[in-house]
């Protein structure tokens, strides 16, 4: 599944996405677990979001192949 990225997720990737392997049912939960172990860097940031379909998603969310899923990083603003 392709996985939209921004700001410093995109510099970690090295892209604006990724892609993970999808399997029947997965959570939210799961998808951070997967990006985790593939890019270690991302524990080092004091947060990290998942959208899907335009909406913070919370851990327990079941994800759709066809969903729209973005990595959110750590924003700042002033």
């Amino acid at each position: 599944m392709k996985v939209l990225t921004f700001g410093i997720a995109k510099d970690i990737v090295g892209g604006p996405e990724m892609d993970i392997p999808y399997s029947e049912g997965m959570s939210v939960l799961a998808l951070k677990k997967a990006v985790l172990k593939n890019y270690p860097q991302f524990e080092k940031l004091n947060s990290l979001a998942i959208a899907v379909n335009n909406e913070y998603a919370d851990d327990d969310l079941q994800i759709r192949p066809t969903d729209e899923v973005v990595l959110i990083p750590p924003v700042s603003g002033g």
